[in-house]
């Protein structure tokens, strides 16, 4: 973790994540276009809250799925997207081409990578979960053959693999949750890199506001009409008994998860419960 004098209020507490790591401060220009961003309006409403402003962004275009297999390639550089939490390194193949993927950990310019079915165990590579050895971190999984990678896929995260039985992979989720995914299907092998994001403070109000974050205000401090907790003469109780959001739906013990989600028989056992302080 990168730290900062207290020389300002905003600079006592700051603590960002150390970027030695990275080796180039400019994208790779033909793998990069602006992505418009609705900054949480549709037609003058506010549909997504809290959105809005910020610097603008350039998105770089990123191979989650097995789009050069069988082709190897060098990694050029490992860079800063703006658009996700982790790094990304830029890799040239052997056929000429040029492409992004997400940065595992321990990744360094002039590895050489390649995604196949029977790749060798090492970080970077991308081969089928059949064919990867027990006990080994993976990140950016398939949940469907050929789906591209959907799981592990934020700064620092990563899944384990646990068994192989019957057709499935067992895994074991960041959250801690396990479930079964298709041996088929495709992973990455090694852990995300960036994995001091979740400790990262970004010291004042001024810089939300850059990365496109606006206010958050508390229900309680809010008219009658806006809130369920609004209104009432100075501070007050909620008002109801269970707590509710915005638009008035239970929240807080209430599960939210489809009865019927396709994946629901998949899940082996589910993520451990938080306890309560």
């Amino acid at each position: 973790m990168k730290t900062s004098k207290p020389v300002t209020p905003s600079r006592r507490h700051y603590q960002v994540a150390d970027s030695s790591v990275l080796t180039s401060s400019e994208p790779f220009k033909p793998l990069v276009f602006f992505k418009k961003r609705s900054k949480g309006r549709s037609h003058g409403r506010i549909t997504t809250r809290h959105k809005g402003g910020g610097n603008k962004k350039l998105y770089r275009k990123i191979y989650f799925g097995q789009e050069k297999k069988g082709v190897e390639g060098v990694v050029k550089s490992i860079e800063y997207d703006p658009f996700r939490t982790t790094y990304i390194a830029l890799v040239s193949y052997k056929d000429g081409d040029w492409g992004y993927i997400l940065a595992p950990k321990d990744l360094k310019v002039g590895d050489k990578i390649i995604c196949d079915e029977n790749a060798p165990i090492e970080i970077g590579n991308r081969l089928m979960l059949k064919n990867i050895p027990v006990g080994t971190l993976v990140h950016n999984i398939e949940i469907r053959p050929s789906g591209k990678g959907k799981i592990a896929r934020a700064a620092g995260t990563y899944a384990q693999l646990l068994a192989i039985d019957e057709g499935y992979a067992f895994l074991k989720m960041p959250s801690g949750e396990i479930r079964k995914v298709p041996e088929n299907c495709y992973a990455s092998i090694g852990q995300l890199s960036k994995e001091e994001h979740n400790i990262i403070k970004i010291g004042k109000a001024g810089r939300a506001r850059h990365m496109g974050i606006r206010p958050t205000v508390r229900g309680s401090a809010m008219n009658a009409v806006d809130h369920p907790y609004g209104g009432g003469e100075g501070k007050t109780q909620r008002g109801t008994r269970r707590p509710k959001d915005i638009w008035g739906n239970i929240t807080g013990g209430r599960k939210t998860r489809k009865k019927n989600k396709y994946s629901k028989n998949l899940i082996v056992q589910r993520r451990p419960k938080k306890k309560k302080k």
